[in-house]
């Protein structure tokens, strides 16, 4: 809402033309944290998933949330805000955790399989109300970086991560302030129009489901760059119903396998938008029930920022949206084998 971008045609790209950002890493690091058999390497877990039984920080586990061992936030002290000078200032309080995803050492989401990726979903939505409870936090953001130029770190295992902020952050707030601006004029959600606009041209729609559609947004800013959403309106990503769970981890498995068969594996960054924590404050998001609409949002790191988007905040995409979502629609992935 708001930017412009450049579909820059003079240097339109085929997938096979992306040349990875960072070179491919060897997958076996029998000194991973997050492997089953070192569950001592990380610190103790928060919860898990253990369907036959078994101890706390042992094995058995096809699931573990535990705390992150470099938190950018941490879960101690007072939130208190200050003044210094010009600037405001807040005390570094908040929380920050790994959802390990698989005991396996597999580190894409097109690795799992629709029941790991909606048993991830399910977790990190009650670790989410978990930390809403805590009146300290405002947000709770839900991410994943794979692949080194993505932010991924050392360990190439699959991980999402969940960091809980005494604030909201800008780029959800800009989303949040359009949304109300559209909303005020229209009396409609933005994204439900996009979302109805979309689905009767079929244009730029990668993979549709009974509930949720993954779409190359208008003049995206990145190659490749996909939303998620559900078809019907909700604010809340909390409030997804075990039926839609399970559709949007199917969405999610086919959209990363596709991604991953035509970009060759690509980097990528995935990145929750959903309503921030509404603690009682007179006109503070008064609409955002009606105007916000949660979605995912996945970035494939193919191209590398520079001089001239920092310094205009323009976006420059040398592959068009539909020529992206033509490539994806005709991606055929291989049919399970079944036993």
């Amino acid at each position: 809402m708001g930017r412009w971008v450049i579909i820059s045609t003079e240097r339109a790209k085929r997938p096979d033309e992306f040349l990875p950002l960072v070179p491919p890493q060897n997958e076996k690091q029998p000194d991973c944290p997050f492997c089953a058999g070192n569950e001592g390497k990380t610190p103790p877990e928060i919860t898990a998933v253990r369907p036959s039984g078994g101890n706390p920080n042992g094995p058995g586990w096809t699931l573990r949330v535990v705390p992150s061992i470099s938190p950018l936030l941490r879960i101690e002290g007072k939130l208190e805000h200050r003044a210094r000078g010009l600037y405001d200032v807040c005390t570094g309080v908040g929380a920050h955790e790994i959802i390990v995803e698989t005991p396996e050492h597999v580190s894409s989401t097109a690795h799992l399989t629709p029941e790991q990726i909606s048993q991830v979903l399910e977790v990190a939505i009650q670790r989410i109300k978990d930390l809403e409870k805590d009146p300290r936090f405002k947000y709770v953001l839900f991410f994943k970086n794979y692949g080194p130029a993505a932010g991924e770190g050392r360990f190439r295992h699959s991980r999402s991560q969940l960091i809980a902020l005494p604030v909201n952050p800008i780029r959800l707030k800009d989303k949040l302030h359009g949304a109300q601006q559209y909303y005020e004029w229209k009396e409609r959600c933005i994204f439900c129009d996009i979302l109805r606009q979309e689905l009767d041209s079929q244009q730029r729609i990668a993979v549709e489901t009974t509930h949720f559609v993954a779409l190359a947004p208008f003049a995206s800013r990145f190659p490749f760059e996909l939303w998620v959403l559900p078809k019907i309106h909700s604010a809340d990503f909390t409030q997804l119903t075990p039926e839609h769970r399970k559709d949007l981890a199917g969405i999610l498995k086919i959209t990363f396998s596709k991604l991953s068969r035509v970009l060759s594996d690509p980097p990528c960054n995935t990145i929750l938008h959903t309503a921030p924590f509404r603690r009682p404050r007179t006109g503070y998001w008064r609409t955002i029930d009606a105007d916000f609409h949660w979605h995912l949002e996945i970035m494939p790191r193919l191209t590398r920022v520079a001089g001239f988007e920092w310094g205009t905040g323009f976006y420059i995409n040398p592959t068009s949206p539909e020529e992206a979502t033509k490539f994806l629609k005709e991606a055929e992935l291989p049919v399970p084998a079944h036993g």
